[in-house]
């Protein structure tokens, strides 16, 4: 079911009274909170189980709106913001008086985007303000891309989710840090490095630390309850086999290059050719594969190159050592 007028005047009241609301954006469901508001901040990072050192990415509804919320916009900020918003494209800049610094995880920079989903640029446009909404999940576990997955993660955390289908991109925004003298991608997402260098017309670094914090950089992040293990892709039937003879539960991802193949394991997905297409059914692979009872999950990496860079990014966190519970 999708949201309707009536759903989307519900939650811009709900935010507007300090509560929050589970929302469709073309990545990943969000939790949204009124980014003005600290107390109702603070819920989110209360929900989520998320460190309060965590930033989160202020949602608005047109990139017009972007000098109410930073210190000062760059050229390439204002050329990425023109060219590729609405869509899955974060920048971050300098945080304006208007944003609280439990929205920046107490950082002077912010990050902002706007949103390509018509339900949340609607939500957006009836609440009249920013909206604060990292994924909408525990923290650390695997990103939720149906209304379905917000209310078996979050149940009673949420006061209230807008249904606007399964979300389109499936992997969260690309963040690119626009405060120096050369833009940097500081989490690889929806948009491609590829598409960023043609539009500002030079190399864009993707650096493997930052001094800046940003969402998604925990080494341990998008994780199933599952393990995961990544090699190569021509050891995945062979790695799984072994392990499932160790008496492991595996799940498979079953790369293109052996579709068809037969493997011995608990249960398998064959990853789809297309990087769109992995990337928008990736978290629901990790969920249908937890949900089917699987302790292990033996994958590979794709080729890191336009899509693949967030792909192998998600499975590389999602393999990597466990926050301590």
């Amino acid at each position: 079911m999708t949201a309707t007028t009536t759903d989307i005047e519900r939650a811009a009241g709900l935010l507007r009274a300090g509560g929050l609301v589970g929302l469709p954006t073309e990545t990943v469901y969000g939790l949204g909170a009124n980014a003005e508001d600290p107390a109702a901040v603070t819920k989110i990072f209360e929900v989520k189980g998320r460190p309060p050192s965590h930033p989160l990415i202020v949602h608005i509804a047109a990139a017009d709106q972007l000098d109410d919320w930073v210190e000062e916009v760059p050229r390439a900020a204002r050329v990425l913001a023109d060219h590729f918003w609405p869509g899955p494209l974060t920048l971050v800049l300098r945080r304006g008086r208007r944003v609280p610094l439990e929205a920046t995880g107490g950082l002077e920079t912010v990050a902002v985007r706007v949103p390509d989903h018509p339900v949340a640029l609607a939500l957006l446009s009836a609440f009249g303000g920013g909206v604060t909404a990292p994924s909408a999940n525990r923290f650390g576990s695997v990103s939720p891309t149906t209304a379905d997955d917000v209310r078996a993660e979050l149940g009673d955390g949420v006061d209230f989710v807008l249904d606007g289908g399964p979300c389109e991109v499936g992997v969260e925004s690309t963040i690119v840090d626009v405060t120096g003298e050369t833009p940097a991608i500081l989490r690889p997402g929806g948009v491609t490095r590829e598409d960023l260098e043609a539009v500002l017309g030079r190399p864009v670094d993707v650096p493997s630390t930052s001094g800046v914090r940003v969402p998604g950089q925990h080494p341990s992040h998008y994780a199933p309850r599952a393990r995961v293990v990544l090699v190569e892709p021509e050891n995945v039937v062979a790695e799984a086999e072994l392990a499932q003879e160790e008496g492991h539960r595996v799940g498979v991802f079953l790369p293109p290059s052996l579709v068809g193949a037969e493997v011995k394991a608990h249960a398998v997905v064959t990853v789809p050719g297309s990087p769109a297409a992995y990337a928008q059914g990736l978290y629901g692979f990790l969920r249908e594969l937890d949900q089917q009872g699987c302790d292990l999950i033996v994958a590979s990496l794709p080729v890191e190159a336009g899509l693949g860079l967030a792909i192998a990014n998600r499975l590389r966190r999602a393999a990597g050592p466990r926050l301590p519970v």
